[in-house]
């Protein structure tokens, strides 16, 4: 375990050169399904891990409508049946074009802010930084590092799911640099979700001249709204939750057509299959309004089982040797580490630079935090 110690130096002292990367990266606007700022982030990406010597191979994959997915892999001499490690990441954030200009990249008391910034883009650099620093260092892993970033994860990965399956499918470990949790607690369990819309079409009519004719599209789905959420089950870790509605044309008038967005979380499969089937099986209250339902289970839960918790074991045990404590969560939101856990593939998520504000305008990571947060993967890295 010396070795997290002096990668920690190592880190330290290349602190301002690995600051700078990620603030070029904030400043590249990257929306989901942006591919000019996809494009941009995956140029810089590319041209900085082709300095690194142990890096062996750099695909970049174009998604049209999207940008493009990256697949970097280093320490070829390490590949062997016994599997990769594999590391993943996004390009892509929440944030549309014009919000830097709103919240511009800046530094206040050891605290640095702007869009992405702790979803995800310092964590794209560190994952690159940890590699130059085993490299330099002459520190070589057990095994094959591959490193996905992918480019729309942030929309559930309707291009990138293949991707992160193949390569899972070859892996022994998976390490996710999303977010960390509070206080920097790393993720080992995350819900499924599920992503669905329901529409209905219901009978036009002049809300004062015929009102009994009329067949609202907005009524039902509010009754909708309020069945669905009654779904909700807290003790097993199951919400249902609607989030967008809208519909209609005039206030004088019965409305003919109305949408919403359903957003679906559970703690197990067995859960999920319930849930599925009661939205996809929904019926009208109304009879007159005929309802149209899409979607499915998005993203498997990521369970804690026993290689997981082996897995966070030995994180804490290297985060120890350079007195560095770190502990756990498991949180609603999902990742793509949900896929690769699915496969059966021990997961450990989250490993992100501390920071807060993920999607929110107060975004932000911990400048300090930097180091250490690279020091415990790359020193991860030599333990699996």
């Amino acid at each position: 375990m010396t070795e997290a110690k002096t990668i920690l130096g190592y880190l330290i002292k290349n602190q301002s050169r690995i600051f700078e990367s990620i603030k070029t990266l904030v400043e590249i606007e990257s929306p989901s399904k942006n591919e000019e700022g996809s494009r941009a982030v995956v140029a810089n990406l590319a041209n900085w891990a082709e300095k690194i010597p142990s890096v062996h191979s750099i695909e970049k994959i174009d998604v049209e409508g999207y940008g493009q997915h990256l697949i970097i892999r280093a320490f070829g001499e390490q590949r062997s049946d016994k599997g990769s490690i594999f590391l993943m990441g996004h390009t892509d954030t929440v944030h549309p074009c014009g919000t830097l200009k709103e919240r511009p990249f800046r530094i206040e008391d050891n605290k640095a802010y702007g869009p992405g910034i702790f979803d995800m883009k310092s964590n794209c650099v560190l994952i690159l930084e940890v590699i130059r620093s085993l490299t330099e260092l002459n520190l070589k892993p057990k095994r094959e590092l591959v490193i996905l970033l992918s480019c729309d994860e942030e929309i559930g990965s309707p291009t990138g799911r293949e991707f992160v399956e193949r390569e899972a499918r070859n892996a022994k470990v998976c390490l996710v640099l999303e977010p960390s949790a509070s206080n920097g607690r790393v993720k080992t369990g995350r819900k499924g979700t599920g992503m669905f819309t329901m529409r209905a079409k219901g009978i036009p009519a002049h809300a004062g001249l015929d009102y009994e004719k009329g067949a609202s599209a907005i009524l039902e789905l509010s009754r909708q709204t309020e069945r669905l959420h009654s779904l909700t089950n807290l003790e097993l870790g199951t919400t249902v939750n609607v989030g967008v509605f809208h519909g209609g044309t005039t206030s004088n008038v019965f409305a003919e057509q109305a949408e919403i967005d359903i957003d679906m979380r559970f703690s197990s499969m067995t859960e999920a299959a319930r849930i599925e089937r009661e939205i996809l099986s929904t019926k009208s209250f109304d009879e007159r309004v005929k309802l149209e339902i899409e979607g499915a289970i998005n993203r498997p839960p990521m369970e804690r089982n026993e290689s997981v918790v082996e897995l966070f074991e030995k994180a804490k045990t290297v985060g120890a040797s350079f007195d560095y404590k770190i502990d756990e969560a498991q949180v609603g939101g999902a990742s793509d580490g949900n896929f690769v856990a699915a496969l059966g593939i021990p997961v450990i998520d989250g490993l992100g630079i501390k920071g807060d504000g993920a999607h929110a305008v107060h975004e932000h990571i911990i400048q300090s935090d930097i180091p250490y947060r690279g020091a415990l993967i790359a020193g991860l890295l030599l333990e699996v």
